[in-house]
């Protein structure tokens, strides 16, 4: 396991772009805000009822099945063939509040491992409760899970097959002690 260090948003030599660059996104960022970023009471309410499920590919179902509810403590809670593909198991693990992660294997294809790409997975973040998380944090050390730990509320680390995954102790709507969404719920 590694303990990464604590990000600071104002150090400028961290990752990412050179100082110039930066102050070009910094400002493309306040004129996409400027134009789409409403305060909480003057924007509509959403037309989604929440996420039904992400579905994401394994190469082993049992091996996935033991790391989301055995180490990550996530339930699994349906399993059948999936519709599109002949022999291929979709199953779901409860995410809580009616949100599900779905998996599904796809035998017989040579898939090659995990990568970012546009419009792909960078990582899927998931709140637990502080227990919870610590819970977790001494399992995956347990298992030699190496993950890093940010901010005192992130734990980063990757799934069996090298999906990034955050197991985050910030409640829904909440990073880093600010609000995301302008408000209370």
């Amino acid at each position: 396991m590694s303990e990464a260090p604590a990000l600071d948003p104002s150090h400028t030599n961290v990752h990412g772009v050179d100082p110039e660059a930066r102050r070009s996104h910094d400002e493309r960022r306040e004129e996409i805000k400027s134009r789409y970023l409403r305060p909480r009471d003057e924007r509509p309410a959403s037309a989604a009822r929440g996420v039904h499920h992400v579905a994401l590919i394994c190469r082993d179902v049992e091996r996935t099945v033991a790391f989301f509810d055995g180490v990550l403590g996530f339930p699994l809670i349906e399993m059948f063939e999936n519709r599109d593909y002949a022999g291929s198991t979709h199953f779901f693990f409860d995410l809580g509040v009616g949100n599900c992660l779905a998996y599904f294997d796809l035998p017989g294809l040579d898939l090659g491992p995990y990568a970012e790409v546009l419009g792909g997975l960078h990582h899927l973040a998931i709140s637990v409760d502080r227990a919870h998380w610590e819970v977790v944090r001494a399992r995956l050390e347990a298992r030699g899970i190496e993950y890093a730990h940010v901010d005192d509320s992130s734990l980063y680390f990757s799934g069996p097959d090298g999906e990034r995954l955050e197991l985050i102790s910030d409640p829904l709507l909440e990073m880093y002690g600010k609000s995301v969404g302008g408000g209370e719920r």
